[in-house]
């Protein structure tokens, strides 16, 4: 009996129970959706990760990454000044030197900190200018830190008897404490990018490096300019940059090492491996769980083996990555083997070719887009993976990324890394494209 001849009853039971049907549907997806994510919450303890987030300091990092400051400070144990820019020994202005901000007449230290924001300093007293609330004064006396305000305290303004903290815009700020009395101002862009701050290079401008380039008279006489800039440049202790050329480098190495020693492998164990190729089915067995075995071990698993075995090194993260990537590539391989067009491995058979020759001329054209696409597309992916074994201790940019991110005052260069990092990915991405493009589909 058709739907068509049932009772008019039996249509209506039928049309309420799909209508039931979709409800249940629309109402028990939802439900398992939102069970899923409170599980999942309570799960990862979202509520205490929440509770231990510091968004000031976040925020405080974001800046550094873009930003610079410059320190004065105060000692009031030694009675000393010093100006260096982000805090550091090695870019230090030398005593009797100053930025043009800063003026030094006796003990009494001014500091224009722009937009009418001015702090002098003058002994174990702390003068803050802030335009639109008045002047601040914290001083130390007897081991304490005493501070007048000419209002009600702002949101911007921290601090107890040990410590004083004002920073009314990101860009400025002073802090008082009874061993010394700081002054940060911070400046847009990565000091001492392309120069240290000791060299003779340090403050021209591109224009007069350039002239310095082509003059005849050498600011150092065992090397011409040109040479001197670039060894300046290069050996730039602050921000390495020769140093993370060759670990950019080690990166890329890996990469191609292990993509292709994977795909040196993964292509003759796939004939192994196919049905069509390998009668025996003890062998094919064998090689299938020898791919699934390789697979399911992680190559980050696969680089701490090789790191206890082989110890710290590039070799490391080359054999992790292929060995993980020659199971993936073995098993897509046999499956294209498995679906050739036997009628044209037969045609070469007929001209007397020997087994190799079959395989060539016979098989190999037949896959040869696979294997292309594949290969480059994780070459593409392994310069990604590189750098994350790297981080355990393969080497390569993903080590030096680690190191650089141990310490709070260095997220320049942690953005400087990440950005090269990126560049190196998005340039083997394209390259890869272009490749796959010209071997397989032969456009232009």
């Amino acid at each position: 009996m058709t739907a068509a001849t049932l009772p008019s009853g039996s249509n209506l039971e039928l049309a309420q129970r799909a209508i039931r049907d979709r409800m249940m549907r629309a109402v028990g997806i939802p439900l398992l959706v939102l069970a899923y994510l409170a599980y999942a919450w309570m799960a990862f303890d979202v509520s205490a990760i929440l509770g231990n987030a510091d968004p000031q300091r976040a925020a405080l990092l974001g800046v550094d990454t873009i930003y610079h400051k410059v320190h004065v400070e105060q000692n009031l144990r030694r009675g000393d000044l010093t100006i260096a820019i982000e805090g550091e020994r090695t870019a230090t202005y030398a005593k009797g030197t100053s930025p043009e901000w800063v003026a030094i007449e006796g003990n009494r230290t001014t500091i224009d900190l722009g937009d009418g924001y001015l702090a002098q300093i003058d002994g174990p007293t702390l003068e803050f200018n802030v335009p639109d609330y008045g002047l601040i004064i914290a001083t130390v006396v007897d081991d304490k830190v005493q501070v007048t305000l000419p209002g009600p305290t702002p949101e911007w303004i921290t601090g107890n008897e040990q410590k004083f903290d004002a920073r009314p815009t990101f860009d400025r700020r002073v802090q008082v404490s009874r061993s010394k009395i700081e002054v940060h101002r911070y400046f847009f862009g990565w000091e001492n990018f392309w120069f240290p701050f000791n060299s003779p290079l340090h403050g021209m401008s591109a224009g007069a490096v350039m002239s310095l380039v082509f003059s005849a008279d050498r600011l150092d006489p065992a090397q011409s300019n040109a040479s001197l800039v670039w060894s300046t440049f290069w050996g730039n202790q602050d921000w390495q940059h020769g140093v993370i050329a060759v670990a950019l480098f080690e990166t890329l190495l890996m990469a191609v090492l292990g993509t292709l020693t994977a795909f040196i492998l993964a292509l003759p164990l796939a004939f192994l491996a196919a049905r069509n190729f390998t009668p025996s089915m003890a062998v094919r067995f064998a090689v299938r769980r020898l791919f699934d075995f390789v697979r399911t071990v992680d190559s980050l698993i696969w680089s701490l083996i090789f790191i206890r075995a082989f110890g710290l090194g590039p070799l490391t993260g080359s054999l992790a990555i292929a060995i993980t990537d020659m199971g993936t590539l073995g098993k897509m391989f046999s499956e294209a083997l498995e679906n050739i067009d036997g009628k044209q491995l037969e045609g070469v058979n007929s001209t007397g070719a020997n087994q190799l020759q079959s395989y060539r001329f016979g098989v190999i054209p037949q896959i040869l887009p696979v294997l292309l696409s594949q290969g480059l597309y994780y070459l593409e992916s392994n310069t990604r993976s590189a750098t994350v074994i790297g981080a355990l201790g393969a080497g390569g940019i993903g080590l030096v990324l680690v190191e650089t991110m141990k310490t709070s005052r260095d997220w320049e260069n942690v953005a400087y890394i990440i950005i090269l990092t990126l560049i190196l990915v998005s340039a083997m991405d394209s390259l890869s494209s272009w490749l796959r493009r010209k071997l397989i589909e032969g456009s232009n």
